[in-house]
């Protein structure tokens, strides 16, 4: 709040600003610093850090899901770096420092998944799974749902991965039903389905009971992809009593067992650079990107588009005068246009309306698939838009093991406020240039490239707004980065 004696003197065009002194402690901002930004470097394999930005947004609960637990110790957590390279740094810069909110959440993880009690394939001895966990929440309409993701979305990741254990660490087929060890028991003259039941393949006969393969990529991919929809089940349980506010974008990086599972729902964005190539690890769900999902939902399901909206698209607003003739248009089943007749019901409201990043479902939201917003509905009015947005990831996999990679390789993780202003090879042209300039053992030469694509992408506070250095208007949004290298210094020495 400020001052009426303020108010009277600022000037009409000028914006208002809140006095530190103000707002209250928990909200006020840290003491000015040379960078402006708040960063926190990550070492080889060191228990999670919170990034300052984030620490004073809620206390984290200390109850976990059984069979997920920290490492607790330095001889733990070394034994899981032998999974990841050694001597591997994460470098992470949160928010651009232009505003004192940010709606940007993080998380960095080591999580050792346990098996659960009674399953089958589980020698005495046997050791559970340990995965590496990075993730970014970009939220909207408050920071809610992003806070309740970055501390929860992990755990539900490690609870989906309990019953996968003994799977994954047999190299054999993944088994079609997983029995119990009870029901072993109580079953110990029945041989396996494969061994008694099993008929001998006749190419003669037809082959639709023939069991079709499935990979362990893919079920790592199914249980990140029920880890969302939890996620988001639970944020629609919690959010009265919890004051879960809003929906948030997430991106998440897992690496298990040699391989990097890269996790999308929202406009955030990942991409791999080896050897000076770009190698992009996702794509953005947006109203464009989504048209014909979201057309088809509304044309099978028109009552969702409350008599208000039309699924059809039409190059702009139609007049009540253009009535009868023929205008471009197309719908859920088609890439190109084609002409129609307008009629009455074309006069309605277009479900997806706009361009580039200003297209909105229902004249409301940017983004189609993230974690939340449970409770938006379109201005003055009771018709819910969560039916068309999806809480589901896509996943997309890097198999670590294909490749020799050195200390210069990395995955770049970052919100959109990275990515309006800066593409992909702009990105990597930075993330060379810095990593020339600094030796491969360094531990903060990747925190200098996050911060480097934050500066670059927030710009310069000139006259004229925040501007980039051809320019050009800066990111107006929060902006929050993820370097992690693929290749580690020790191996290269």
């Amino acid at each position: 709040p400020e001052s009426l004696e303020a108010a009277r003197e600022r000037g009409p065009g000028e914006k208002a600003l809140l006095r530190p002194s103000l707002l209250p402690s928990s909200l006020r901002p840290p003491p000015p610093c040379d960078t402006e930004w708040a960063t926190r470097t990550w070492g080889p394999i060191q228990r999670t850090a919170v990034p300052m930005s984030f620490s004073t947004s809620r206390g984290e609960s200390s109850s976990r899901p059984a069979g997920m637990r920290r490492l607790p110790g330095p001889k733990e957590e070394r034994r899981c770096a032998s999974e990841i390279r050694r001597g591997a740094w994460r470098g992470a810069v949160i928010n651009s420092g232009k505003s004192q909110h940010n709606e940007d959440q993080a998380c960095c993880e080591v999580v050792l998944v346990q098996q659960r009690p009674g399953q089958r394939g589980n020698p005495a001895g046997r050791k559970g799974l340990c995965f590496h966990y990075w993730g970014l929440f970009d939220g909207h309409a408050g920071s809610g749902a992003a806070i309740m993701a970055s501390k929860l979305l992990h755990r539900h990741v490690c609870e989906q991965l309990r019953d996968l254990v003994h799977v994954l660490r047999d190299p054999a087929p993944a088994p079609i039903c997983l029995q119990s060890d009870a029901r072993a028991l109580a079953e110990p003259s029945r041989a396996p389905l494969a061994e008694q039941d099993a008929e001998p393949l006749n190419d003669a006969l037809p082959r639709f009971h023939l069991e079709k393969a499935v990979s362990h990529e893919s079920l790592v991919i199914g249980a990140i992809e029920n880890a969302f929809k939890q996620m988001d089940d639970q944020i629609e349980r919690e959010q009265a009593t919890r004051h879960v506010a809003g929906g948030c974008c997430a991106l998440v990086a897992v690496y298990l067992l040699g391989k990097f599972y890269v996790a999308n729902a929202g406009d955030s964005r990942a991409i791999i650079i080896r050897n000076g190539e770009i190698i992009p690890m996702s794509r953005e769900f947006t109203p464009e990107t989504e048209r014909q999902r979201l057309q088809l939902l509304g044309f099978l399901r028109p009552e969702l588009l409350g008599n208000e909206f039309t699924h059809l698209e039409f190059p702009r607003r139609i007049q009540h005068k253009e009535l009868g003739k023929k205008m471009l248009y197309r719908d859920q089943s088609m890439n190109g246009w084609a002409y129609k007749k307008i009629e009455e019901d074309d006069l309605k409201f277009p479900l997806i309306y706009g361009e580039g990043k200003k297209a909105r479902v229902m004249a409301t939201i940017g983004v189609t698939r993230g974690l939340g917003d449970h409770d938006l509905k379109v201005y003055s009015s009771n018709i819910h838009i969560k039916p068309f947005l999806s809480c589901y990831p896509e996943v997309r996999v890097y198999d670590l093991t294909q490749y020799e990679h050195c200390p210069d390789d990395v995955l770049v993780l970052g919100t959109d406020g990275l990515w309006d202003v800066t593409n992909d090879k702009e990105v990597a042209e930075v993330v060379m240039d810095v990593l020339m300039g600094y030796e491969p053992n360094d531990p903060c030469r990747y925190t200098v490239v996050a911060q480097e694509l934050v500066v670059r992408s927030r710009g310069v506070l000139k006259e004229r707004g925040w501007r980039l250095a051809n320019d050009k208007l800066g990111s107006g949004d929060d902006i929050s980065v993820f370097v992690i290298p693929l290749g580690g210094p020790g191996n290269y020495t």
